[in-house]
């Protein structure tokens, strides 16, 4: 009894070593198109690869011809298959094999297609040099359901009015190895042969034939490629699962065949569009778009009246949404105008405020500076009228008429600057040198500055460049903050504000200092948002405004703080000198 008990202990133990050691067997259906012999030594690279990744399986390559693999793909006898495109999308539509990678030109550089058709004649055949030239003539090739040993070609022909059925003298299919439609041109037999590109060049190397005894037809190397081709190029041969194949199992193999090192020639890549593939099926009718050469309208009507009734529903449920949609999308741009168009006015009623309670700020400062030509005009009036009544000194009357009108013209032009700030009025950016608006600012600030005891020390660079801006408002820049400048050293014994501007080739820059307190780590978060102000009658409009100005006109406002006062800068982009 405990004997038993001891052997069937033994027994579970041995178990997953008995198992290990007859993996399950994992077959890959491999198209033989040069014969079973050379396939498997093609692709063994491959397998080895995959073996030793899936240590588990013992791999088995299963060469076979089109048909074989078609039925082992049927039958599911294999588990996966290493076809060509074009067999792959017939496979895929018939059987619904999925591609889980491709075959790439190499490792480096992924080249989507590169799988093309040679047609190959003997180089003594000089009436024969173009696809053109094969109306009339023996042609050999694999079979009709060749990809590239007669699809590819095939297609290539139809596009230049030749049916190789019908206009020539017949297609003769040697089935494989490929090498059979070679040895038919060679021999005389065909006139001309369709094969796998690169297959002459193979067969050169190998020392079957001499390349000088054969010629391509419309010859040329396709970018990337090495070989000679009649034909456009269509994606590689893709690696693909059988429907029965677990879904991890196929990840695991694809895993692997993208890390695969390059190993004769072959690389591995994430599966690309074979949508030329189809392309060209659906071009000759075939494969899985042959029911284009029989199908009429009438019968696709009757086939297919459900849908079509639903796609003509869709289409007039579309049109009544699409109407719909244009309807609302009207009415929303026209209440998006009109309030574009508030805001926009809105926006002009702050500035033009904004420009007032500036220019309420400066009223005193102001006065006082139109005072000064007026006071100069009544002493010139009276000394004037002194000497009219006196008789005397006519040169000095004359001199004083003089200065009256140089006081009259200094006192309109401040009124003029004045007006032309506070009046309402389309902001118009023109190209001109930033140094001017700063110029006309520190004349209307000058006044300010004498009054508050500010020392006002302006640095302005010469060949500043160009910008394109809105005078008057860049002037409410400049105004905003030498107002706010002073209203922040208000009380300090040390007054002053350092202005000063620089450009490089990308953009010019403003820059007003202060001696100030500085700025606070709160206020320097909020300085910029509408209606906050450290000042206790301020409307905390002006830094709001003046960002939103600068930044209309692709540039940047900010402020900087420190123990010496606070700096504000803004730039903005220098024209290039063709633009200006």
């Amino acid at each position: 009894m405990l004997l038993g008990r001891l052997l069937i202990l033994v027994a579970l133990c041995l178990l997953p070593v008995l198992a290990r050691a007859e993996p399950s067997e994992l077959r890959i259906g491999i198209l033989a198109f040069r014969g079973a012999e050379r396939a498997e030594a093609e692709w063994e690279p491959t397998l080895r690869h995959l073996g030793a990744n899936l240590p588990e399986y013992a791999l088995r390559a299963v060469p076979l011809d089109l048909d074989g693999l078609a039925g082992a793909v049927r039958d599911e006898t294999v588990d996966f298959v290493i076809t060509n495109p074009g067999h792959y999308v017939e496979l895929e539509a018939a059987e619904g094999i999925i591609r889980i990678a491709s075959l790439a030109a190499s490792a480096e550089t992924v080249t989507a297609r590169n799988v093309a058709s040679a047609v190959v004649v003997r180089a003594s055949r000089t009436d024969l040099r173009r696809l053109a030239d094969l109306r009339g003539t023996r042609l050999a090739a694999v079979a009709p359901e060749a990809f590239g040993g007669f699809r590819v070609a095939w297609r290539e022909m139809a596009e230049i009015g030749i049916d190789p059925f019908d206009d020539t003298s017949g297609v003769d299919f040697l089935g494989f190895p490929i090498e059979r439609v070679v040895e038919a041109v060679a021999s005389g037999a065909a006139d001309a042969g369709i094969v796998r590109a690169c297959l002459l060049e193979q067969m050169a190397a190998e020392g079957k034939l001499r390349a000088e005894d054969f010629r391509v037809l419309d010859g040329r190397i396709p970018p990337g490629g090495g070989c000679l081709t009649s034909t456009r190029s269509y994606p590689d041969w893709p690696f693909a699962k059988l429907a029965h194949t677990p879904d991890a199992l196929a990840k695991r193999v694809a895993v692997a065949l993208l890390t695969m090192p390059v190993r004769d020639g072959h690389a591995w890549t994430v599966p690309v569009d074979y949508q030329p593939v189809h392309e060209l099926f659906r071009a000759l009718k075939i494969g899985p778009y042959e029911y284009l050469r029989h199908r009429s309208l009438g019968q696709m009507a009757r086939d297919y009246w459900p849908f079509l009734a639903f796609a003509a529903l869709a289409a007039l449920w579309w049109l009544i949404h699409v109407a719909r949609v244009e309807v609302l999308v009207r009415r929303r741009t026209e209440e998006l105008k009109a309030a574009h168009e508030e805001a926009r006015r809105r926006r002009d009623e702050m500035e033009h405020g904004a420009r007032l309670a500036l220019l309420g700020e400066m009223a005193s400062s102001l006065a006082h500076e139109i005072n000064q030509p007026l006071a100069a005009i009544a002493n010139y009036a009276n000394g004037c009228q002194r000497r009219l009544t006196a008789h005397t000194d006519p040169e000095g009357v004359a001199e004083g008429i003089g200065q009256i009108a140089t006081q009259a013209e200094r006192a309109a032009g401040i009124v003029r600057r004045m007006r032309a700030f506070v009046r309402k009025r389309v902001p118009e950016p023109h190209i001109l040198d930033l140094n001017d608006p700063v110029r006309e600012a520190l004349g209307l600030f000058q006044a300010i500055a004498a009054r508050r005891g500010v020392t006002v020390s302006a640095f302005l660079a010469d060949g500043l460049g160009m910008v394109r801006a809105d005078r008057v408002q860049m002037e409410q820049v400049v105004l905003n903050l030498l107002q706010n400048a002073a209203d922040a050293m208000a009380g300090r014994d040390d007054r002053r504000i350092t202005v000063s501007t620089w450009g490089d080739a990308e953009r010019v820059r403003l820059s007003v200092a202060d001696s100030g307190p500085g700025l606070s780590a709160e206020a320097l978060a909020h300085l910029f948002e509408p209606f906050f102000t450290t000042k206790p009658e301020g409307l905390g409009l002006g830094l709001s405004l003046s960002r939103g100005f600068v930044e209309a006109h692709g540039g940047r406002l900010w402020a900087e703080s420190g123990p010496d006062g606070a700096c504000f800068h803004f730039t903005l982009p220098r024209l290039r000198e063709d633009a200006s």
